[in-house]
This record gives C-alpha cells, structure tokens and sequence, in this order.
C-alpha cells in the first residue's frame, strides 16, 4: 500500500530515546512537541488508588472501568512508567489534563458521570487520590525533567465544581439573568429591595468597590447544600459572594463570561480576592514543583481584566523559580479558519498565545474534506492579526484532534465512508506532516498515534491506552492495526507512531522547522498542491515542504528562493536532487502525500 511505502521511506529506523538535556528550560516554547494526555485514561500504574481511597459505590468514588464517564484507574505512575513511550516518539513536552482534586461524580439522577477529566476542582491545591499524591506529580516532573522534557499543567480559573444552587430552581439548571434586569444594587430583579449600596459595578476592580458586593442574592438566591459548606479548597472558595450566581450561560453576550458552565460554579474572576486568590493557587504550583507551563481551560469565558493581571503574575513568578521560558496558552475554541477571535485575545485577552484552533480546521476542511488547498492561505494570513503578527503565530499551539471535539480520524471516515483503509490512513498520516512541519508548537493528542478512531467528541474520544473495559471504545476500528482498545496499545511499531516518531524528531534537529520563517509556495482552488518553504533563523537556509490534498498523483514546478539549488529529502515522497531552473524545484507527489525537501550546502573546495 502506498502508506505504508511513504512510512517505510520516511522511517527507516526509530530514533532512541533522547538524551537527557542540562538546558531544557532554554529551549523556547515553538521548539517543543507537545504530547497531550488525560492521566485517567492512559496508564494504571497503581490500582490501589482506583477508588480515590472513597468507600461505597461507583456513585459515590467514582470508579467503574465499564463506563466511557467514570474513572478507569490510571494515574501519575503509569503516566511516569510510559514516560520512554511517549519520549520515542519526539515528543518534548507533555501536557497533562487537569490533576486537581475534584468533585467524585456530579450530575441529575440517572444522568451521573465522574470527574475523571479533572475539570470539576473542589481542591485546587492537591492532587486527586484517583490519580495519586503531590509526591507522585513531584516525581512525574522530575523524572521528566531528567530526561530533558518540560511539563505543562492544565489549569481552570473559570469555575469550580458544581456545589453551588439557587433556591429559586433547586432541579436546574436556571436561565441566565442579565445585569441589566438583574443588577447588583437590588436583590432579585429591578422590584427588589435595595442591596449592595455603593457598589459601582463589576467593570470597577478596586478592593473598596468589591467590600461593597456583600449580598449574592441580586439574580438568584445562592445557597451551599448541606455537608458540602468546606468541599472546596483554600477556604474562600466556598463563599457564594466570590461567583456570579446568574445561572446558566448561553455561551453569548454577557453571559460568555459571567454564566455558569454546564451547572458548574462561575467565578467571579473581577473580584479582587479572586484574582489573588487564583495568583496564589497556581503560583504555589510552579514554586512546588517547578513545571514549564500552562494549558488554561475555558480561557474565553473569563474577564480579560483577570487575565492582564494573572498572566504576567505567573511569568514573574516563574523567572524568579528559573523558569525563563514559561508557555502560557489559553483554550479559545472556535470552528473557523478567521484567526480574528483568537487573536484578539494575544491583543487584548492578555495571553502570549492561544490554541490554535484555526488551523485545526483548515485541516479539517482540506484533508478530512475537499476544501480547495487556499485554505491554508486564508488561515495563514491571520498571522499578522496575533500581537507580534508571525512571532506570536510560531507559539501557538497546533492541533488536529482533542479531548472534545474529537480525532482527526473520525472526521476523516465520516467525510469518506466510503474510502478504503489505506486513503483514511493517509489522510491522517498527511494531516500528521502539516502538524509536524508547519509554524506553530505541534500538539499530539494520546492515541492517535495508535490509530485510534473515536465514535465522536467528549467522553467517545477518551479512550483508554490500557486495557480497556468500556464496549464501546473496545468495538472501533483502529487505523494502521487489527488489534483493539480491549489490549494494551503502547505498539511503537504502529505505523501512525513511526511516522509521528520520525517527523517529530525531525523537527526537533531543524531550527528551520521549529523556529523558520514561512513563506507560501503554492496553493489552489481545488484539492491539490500546497507548498511552503521555511527558512533557518541563522543561515536562512530553506527547507520546501509540498503536500498534495488529492487523489491523484502531481506533478509541478515550485517557486524557491533564487539561491536554493540543491536539495535532499528529509521526510515523504523522493526530492528532486537540483532545481529545473533558478527558483523553481519539480516536486513529484502520489495521493495524498508530502515531500519534506532540505537545502544541500556546497560541498567544501
């Protein structure tokens, strides 16, 4: 098959595990390869702890290893044990789901699932028992930083766990009610009695204003459920007054950023106390246990006032704990190629880069699509909106799949039902090459390179990477393999891996891939040819890399710089050895193929 012709062409051998680097945290944040996993669902490396060391049933520790919502028993052991597995593959970074202590099992009667993804906290301060204990997250980041490899946290500043209700709707959820029929000064609409006297609104972030918000009771009538008054930790966190208490968010107007999530409590992050209250829980993560960086969950729906003042607070206390280079990224999810919203928020949001969504779906659109290969232009000149333009671009983390909104595999097979194995295996494989050699800090989400094929978003994406139990993960077809998640999937001879393991580690040896100008060479109005070249930062010297959408095969010229003249092939479908005239290369593409071509230096006289 001609997959796996490209893999054994591009892969002759895996490369060793990389050497532990004294200088790791010099390294800046486009230099890495990032390796994004949920603990829970990649290795139990400890059973004692599957139940969080909670007593009774699935209910109430939340452990059932048959439920695609429970926990399944992984942790930071088995996460430390497999840490050569996910270092063989290039990865550079690992960004680690949510490990704070969270709520066990939240949710209506019948309708119950289990925080095994980390984001309902109710301890901000400590790890999960599901997932083991400080010391476990202590030596995870040591080990890893022993092997040369950063570890980024991923944190949540927009809301807590569910604990809060509002006597109004004690079944939920309740509607969102605006400030503006609802304001702060009268309790329970614009007919009530007065309240909050003084208070001059939430845009007014001084202590004094705030020690005037003494009564929640404006929009609803927030109260703590009996037995749960001090679940959450630091203490502070279990006062109504620190949250907006306005019911659900319909994910629009006001409501984006003041409405709860899903039922779960939305703080209020334009209060004073809450932004020291969140400066001081994460600082204290990165002066314990010295990690690189972090991935910050729902970064949208929170006030950018608490962002330019908590972004600088963590690069600062990171400097002090010789952390020069601290990656800070924000979730701001889209579904468009318009960079303009995620943008916006390097400019104005305060954060040094955001995920990078657009650029997930100009691949969706034209390898899991039929989308014209001009996509990729239009996403790419969005570059110049971000806060340093290409700078800024070059951080942004890169992404064709993820705990939410899915693999890039089960886009692809929805798009082609009717494609052949081996085209769905390509397209994945020629997604993988656009992640690996384009600008942006590549971004692999665990199992992919396993070939997993997820039934959808959300919990149908989280499959176990051990043995799983759960029916429905353990009855997909996965690419590359016949085997099953019912098995262990730690196969580093699966062609998705050896094809990761050989573009990542390509990367990491070519400042031009990591660091590079780019500059577009070809695209079009149809499935097709699309072409870039980047260019070292020292020498300048230029690295083609041409990627071909279709299924048919291609053969063109390529515009390249004026004094590239020789090259070789670094990765993919064979290079032309010298260009057909000055500034221009012949590339020679099958279906669904790409071509990684490097300029040769002279030979010495």
């Amino acid at each position: 098959m001609l997959a796996a012709a490209l893999i054994a062409l591009a892969c002759p051998a895996l490369s060793p595990a990389a050497e532990p680097s004294t200088d790791f945290r010099a390294r800046l944040p486009q230099d890495e390869v990032i390796y994004f996993l949920l603990p829970d669902r990649f290795d139990n490396g400890d059973p004692d702890n599957d139940e969080g060391g909670l007593k009774g049933d699935r209910l109430s520790h939340g452990y059932d290893p048959t439920s695609k919502g429970f926990y399944h028993g992984g942790d930071l052991k088995g996460l430390i044990r497999r840490l050569d597995y996910v270092q063989r593959l290039g990865a550079t970074a690992i960004w680690v789901g949510p490990i704070f202590r969270n709520k066990p099992v939240q949710g209506p009667e019948g309708q119950e699932s289990a925080g095994y993804h980390g984001y309902w906290i109710t301890d901000f301060t400590h790890v999960d028992p599901h997932f083991g204990t400080d010391a476990d997250f202590a030596a995870l980041v040591g080990a890893a930083h022993r092997r040369g490899m950063k570890v980024y946290m991923d944190i949540i500043a927009n809301h807590t766990a569910d604990v809060i209700g509002y006597r109004e709707c004690p079944a939920g959820p309740c509607a969102y009610r605006s400030r503006a029929d609802y304001p702060y000064q009268r309790r329970g609409g614009i007919g009530g009695r007065a309240i909050n006297m003084g208070f001059a609104g939430d845009q007014d972030h001084s202590e004094a204003n705030f020690a005037r918000l003494t009564d929640p009771s404006y929009a609803y009538t927030p109260y703590v459920p009996k037995g749960e008054e001090k679940v959450k930790f630091p203490a502070w966190l279990n006062d109504p007054r620190y949250y907006h208490d306005r019911g659900e968010t319909t994910f629009s107007g006001e409501s984006s950023t003041m409405g709860d999530f899903a039922g779960l409590d939305d703080l209020m992050t334009e209060h004073p106390r809450v932004v020291a209250g969140m400066i001081d829980i994460f600082g204290g993560w990165i002066d314990r246990f010295g990690i690189d960086g972090f991935r910050i969950d729902t970064a949208r729906h929170v006030d950018p006032h608490f962002w330019r003042q908590f972004v600088p607070a963590m690069q600062a206390r990171a400097k002090a704990r010789g952390i020069p280079n601290f990656h800070i990224f924000g979730e701001v999810a889209v579904e468009t190629i318009d960079a303009s919203p995620l943008a916006w928020h390097t400019r104005e949001g305060g954060f040094p880069a955001v995920l990078d969504f657009a650029f997930r779906q100009a691949a969706l659109e034209t390898v899991a699509g039929n989308g014209p290969t001009a996509i990729w232009e239009r996403m790419l000149q969005g570059d110049a909106l971000y806060r340093d333009g290409e700078a800024t671009a070059r951080q942004l983390p890169t992404f064709i799949s993820n705990h939410d909104a899915g693999r890039f595999s089960t886009f692809v097979r929805r798009a082609f039902p009717r494609a052949s194995e081996d085209e769905v295996l390509r397209r994945v494989m020629l997604a993988n090459a656009m992640l690996l050699t384009m600008r942006g800090v590549p971004t692999l989400y665990y199992g992919d390179e396993q070939g997993f094929v997820g039934d959808g978003g959300d919990q149908d994406a989280r499959e176990d990477m051990f043995a799983s139990r759960v029916a429905s993960y353990n009855d997909n077809r996965l690419l590359g393999t016949n085997a099953t998640t019912a098995t262990p999937r730690f196969d580093t001879s699966h062609p998705l891996y050896r094809e990761i393991a050989e573009l990542a580690h390509l990367r990491t040896s070519h400042a031009a891939l990591r660091r590079g100008h780019q500059v577009i060479r070809a695209r079009g109005d149809q499935p097709g040819l699309f072409a870039i070249s980047r260019f070292d930062p020292d020498g300048g010297a230029e690295v083609l890399i041409a990627f071909n959408t279709s299924t048919a095969p291609i053969e063109a010229q390529v515009e390249v710089d004026s004094r590239s003249s020789r090259f070789t092939t670094l990765a993919g479908a064979r290079c032309a050895a010298g260009v057909s005239a000055p500034g221009n290369l012949a590339v020679f593409l099958p279906p669904l193929s790409y071509s990684v071509c490097a300029v040769r230096s002279a030979p010495a006289q």
